[in-house]
């Protein structure tokens, strides 16, 4: 995801990481973890860094809107639960959206994604400046006495972490700083209710809505009343076997009855027969989709990532791929799946489809040939057309990763906040669920106008049409809830935000950027097939970069910026794959580290010529 604070001190400029040397393990004490917001999963107890003397503490910096962030819980799950008498995990919850500072927000967020260790609630990003955190996700390691030892930006760190984590137990167990037993984590008292953060619904043609209960890992089948429970499909259970969700999102109606549905934390596609009650797996392989992996090709052998809505639109399915910030289509005649929208870059940037930007897209809706989109991360509406041969991405409401806000009027100035679902209306209109500010909004193409339609909606995710009624998803209140849409609209003040991170202050002329990455412990660059490093580099506006910009294998580049832009974003893209160092092995195995990050900067004459970014390790 976005990057964030101040630089720290510029420091010397590293060896690249294609040809750095091994070298002993820096260690920096670790600042004292604080929070406005308190601490959630202790049992109400607040915890220091004294009481976690011992341990091996792995602080993961996160915002609940991030995909990146989604996927790093996911990653930590196996080391939480093989490590748990010497590991202890520590989620530092640190907001980009103003709904993302409210605790309440927060306490739902770890319900919502089954976070079972504790949690600090830090609106104020307190300790995100303390640690010097520049991105979404990241990690960083303290020894059993107080040091940081690493830190890891981006995802595909599990396996570095593993292994750091043994060497940290091996050694402190030596010197007898290690403290076995239970950890800090208190598991909160169990709910009951029919729905637990419900995400998307559809209407059956039986009359019957479906819903998927995201939380519980189900498909649940509600009576025509959006209360009343007809059956629940799946396990309940987190899991990719026959009858198996995880995290449930998205479902479209095929024209044979049946139901696709985005089966977001297993990376796939699995169709439900409502007639049978059959579950099937139509894509993806239950594995997450990397940078390097086919983007076309049979389905069940195409690695997916994080679908989060689908829409039969022009013949196929299309797929908002909210972990990639793409669109894909399955084509349930070739079996086949391929990328529709997108270059994984992170942003908005409109244009031919396969050459656009999109931010976690979250919601999609077809409307004629029109494809509308809930491009979640850039709080806009954005909408995919015919263009010649092929298809362009177009926008009606947003300006960006950092604008967001609730504004009605002319779609030039109106502003959303990280909107997740949008509804086609027979008038030709859109309703949005502007699921940060709480309301459903509406953009009226004919107009160009945004308006508000309701509001005091608890994070609506989705909105299903019932007649002359719109039934929205209210998912952090459990339920469906029965609007009878209004013939005016709802007058609300205009309020308007920036995210509240901080630029970094650069020099005028060239900057120096260094990805910092150190292969884990037993592992090395493996270029036996070519360089195994890529960088990308671009910036809002482009004309902020008068060289630099492009793709590259080093992992450093000299930006040389435009005397005559004084502040931008900068977006840097970084991989590195890294394989077990053993000569003897003909088939080493290998693990892939990525990031991309969005830099705001502003030029003055005393900011830093250097701009260090942690992918892993520690920056000299």
């Amino acid at each position: 995801m976005n990057d964030a604070a101040p630089a720290p001190t510029p420091a010397p400029a590293p060896v690249p990481a294609s040809t750095a040397a091994p070298r002993k393990r820096a260690r920096v004490r670790a600042p004292e973890l604080i929070g406005k917001g308190g601490w959630l999963n202790t049992g109400g107890k607040e915890l220091t860094l004294a009481d976690l003397r011992g341990k091996c503490v792995v602080v993961d910096f996160w915002t609940f809107c991030c995909i990146n962030c989604l996927h790093v819980l996911d990653e930590l799950r196996e080391l939480e639960e093989k490590h748990r008498d010497t590991v202890v995990i520590i989620g530092v919850h640190s907001p980009k959206f103003v709904h993302e500072a409210e605790h309440a927000a927060v306490v739902d967020a770890v319900e919502r994604y089954e976070v079972h260790h504790p949690v600090l609630d830090d609106p104020e990003l307190a300790t995100w400046k303390q640690y010097a955190v520049r991105a979404w996700p990241t990690l960083v390691v303290i020894d059993p006495e107080g040091y940081i030892v690493a830190q890891h930006a981006g995802e595909g760190h599990a396996h570095a972490l593993a292994r750091l984590v043994e060497e940290l137990e091996a050694e402190h167990e030596a010197k007898g700083t290690l403290r076995r037993g239970d950890g800090p984590y208190v598991a909160p008292e169990p709910v009951a209710t029919d729905l637990r953060f419900p995400g998307k619904a559809l209407v059956l043609p039986s009359g019957n809505l479906l819903v998927s209960d995201s939380t519980r890992h189900q498909l649940v089948e509600l009576g025509p009343d959006g209360e009343s429970v007809v059956r629940r499909i799946g396990s309940g259970e987190r899991g990719f076997g026959p009858g198996a969700f995880s995290e449930p999102q998205g479902l479209a109606l095929l024209p044979d009855g049946s139901v696709v549905v985005a089966d977001t934390v297993n990376h796939a596609l699995r169709r439900f027969d409502p007639a049978t009650g059959a579950v099937e797996t139509i894509a993806g392989t239950g594995r997450q989709w990397w940078q390097g992996s086919p983007t076309s090709g049979p389905a069940l052998e195409v690695d997916l990532s994080s679908p989060w809505d689908v829409a039969w639109w022009q013949g196929k399915v299309w797929i908002a791929m909210a972990g990639v910030h793409q669109l894909w289509t399955w084509d349930p005649e070739a079996g086949t799946v391929a990328v529709a929208a997108g270059t994984t870059s992170e942003g908005l940037h409109d244009g031919p489809a396969l050459e656009a930007w999109l931010a976690q897209p979250s919601g999609l809706a077809a409307a004629g040939d029109r494809l509308w989109i809930a491009d979640s991360e850039n709080s806009a509406l954005r909408y995919v057309e015919p263009d010649g041969d092929g298809y362009a991405v177009r926008t009606a409401v947003g300006t960006g990763l950092f604008d967001f806000g609730h504004r009605d009027g002319d779609a030039g100035q109106a502003l959303l906040q990280h909107p997740l679902g949008v509804t086609a209306l027979p008038d030709g209109s859109v309703a949005v669920c502007d699921t940060y500010n709480h309301a459903l909004r509406r953009f009226d193409p004919a107009t160009g106008q945004v308006s508000t339609l309701a509001t005091d909606l608890r994070e609506p995710s989705d909105a299903v049409l019932v007649g002359e009624d719109i039934v929205v998803v209210e998912s952090a209140r459990h339920r469906l809830t029965r609007l009878r849409l209004p013939e005016e609209a709802v007058r609300v003040d205009a309020v308007a935000h920036r995210t509240q991170r901080a630029a970094t202050e650069v020099a005028p002329g060239t900057l120096r950027l260094d990805v910092v990455f150190q292969a884990p412990t037993g592992q090395k660059l493996d270029t036996r097939y070519g360089p195994s490093t890529r960088l990308l580099v671009s910036s809002t506006p482009p004309e902020l970069l008068v060289a630099g910009e492009g793709a590259g294998t080093d992992l450093f580049r000299e930006l040389a910026l435009n005397p005559d832009v004084t502040e931008g974003v900068l977006h840097v893209s970084a991989m590195a794959a890294s394989c077990d160092d053993d000569p003897a092995n003909e088939y080493p195995a290998c693990h892939v580290h990525q990031q991309d990050w969005g830099v705001p900067v502003t030029v003055t004459s005393d900011g830093t010529s250097r701009l260090p970014l942690v992918l892993a390790g520690m920056d000299s």
